[in-house]
């Protein structure tokens, strides 16, 4: 299978010179389809459900773009990111592996931002020039990436008033709650005092984000053994971040689904989007996978959109399912591992 993406890079293909760095591709075929075509290729991602897919296909996989620092490609494919402010982070982190005459490309869904990626381009000191659209995405070609200087890449921290509680938060753009609590972790958060009375039980933050679920966990109880999970490289590090300034340990796992593992308390706000594209399939499994890595009496509580068929699946999978606090937009629901 090949996104629309995927499939206009594959229609301009010939555009594209031997010695490829692919950033933020999609889990998908295209891999089969470009070494059929004897590119050379490297893939910079930051999505382990992504990594894992073209780590199959036996390409080259730089983490964090970890290259020697001679290493440069003639020509960069750019998969335009969900989040707009993850771009100019994007250009920086390429920016030492290109040449003068390195061929730059970008592509994207139109949907996810990059119609605007023009302007966007232009406030970076940079040229894109569209040349081609089909599949409802477009592809661009940019100019200008080897001759301006852009900010390095770094967390920027964040200080935030959880329920009386002072967190200081570490982020970067492509994180969940980048810069903001979002409202349906806020109400999540609001249900959590039970953590404080469970002593040193083993607690897993699905889907961690920035951390804000385990930071403020730890602050109830400190003797929590706490393991944070997310499928985006981006957030097991703003996690790792978060949790180290405030003097707290932390395992953290960056995969796709549930971390391996026996759990008493299970919390969080789940994913269910890949990509632009609403995927209930996300929470079905873990539904599944959570209540087998429960203990017996174990509780899984996560926080939803209102609108979601959340609790009739949480009911054939537990049993038993409790709604624990609701809004206009969202609700907390809470299980229970009986046996």
């Amino acid at each position: 299978m090949l996104f629309p993406q995927s499939q206009l890079l594959l229609r301009n293909i010939n555009d594209l010179p031997g010695k490829l760095l692919l950033v933020e591709p999609m889990a998908d075929t295209l891999a089969a389809e470009l070494l059929r075509q004897d590119f050379d290729i490297t893939v910079f991602c930051t999505d382990a459900a992504v990594a894992n897919s073209w780590h199959k296909a036996q390409v080259h996989l730089a983490e964090h773009l970890q290259l020697p620092a001679a290493s440069t490609f003639d020509g960069v494919v750019i998969f335009y990111p969900k989040s707009k402010e993850q771009l100019p982070e994007l250009l920086a982190e390429i920016k030492p592996y290109i040449t003068a005459t390195t061929e730059v490309y970008l592509v994207g869904d139109n949907k996810g931002g990059i119609k605007s990626l023009p302007n966007q381009a232009e406030k970076l000191g940079l040229h894109a020039h569209k040349l081609d659209n089909a599949k409802h995405c477009l592809w661009f070609a940019l100019s200008g990436l080897a001759d301006v200087t852009l900010p390095t890449p770094q967390l920027k921290a964040f200080q935030w008033d959880v329920l009386g509680r002072p967190l200081t938060l570490f982020s970067r753009p492509g994180v969940f709650n980048h810069g903001r609590l979002d409202q349906g972790t806020a109400l999540l958060l609001s249900q959590l005092g039970f953590l404080a009375d469970v002593g040193s039980a083993r607690v897993l933050d699905f889907a961690c984000g920035a951390g804000v679920i385990g930071l403020y966990a730890k602050t109830l109880n400190a003797k929590l053994q706490l393991t944070a999970s997310d499928i985006c490289a981006l957030s097991v590090a703003a996690t790792n971040a978060s949790l180290k300034h405030a003097g707290f340990d932390v395992r953290t796992v960056c995969q796709a689904g549930m971390p391996e593992g026996r759990y008493d308390h299970i919390v969080s706000n789940p994913p269910f989007h890949s990509g632009l594209k609403v995927d209930l399939a996300i929470a079905h499994e873990f539904f599944a996978k959570a209540k087998q890595s429960l203990s017996v009496n174990g509780s899984l509580t996560l926080v939803a959109n209102s609108h979601l068929p959340y609790q009739e699946w949480l009911q054939a999978e537990f049993g038993n399912v409790k709604e624990l606090a609701r809004t206009n937009a969202f609700v907390v629901w809470q299980a229970i591992r009986r046996k």
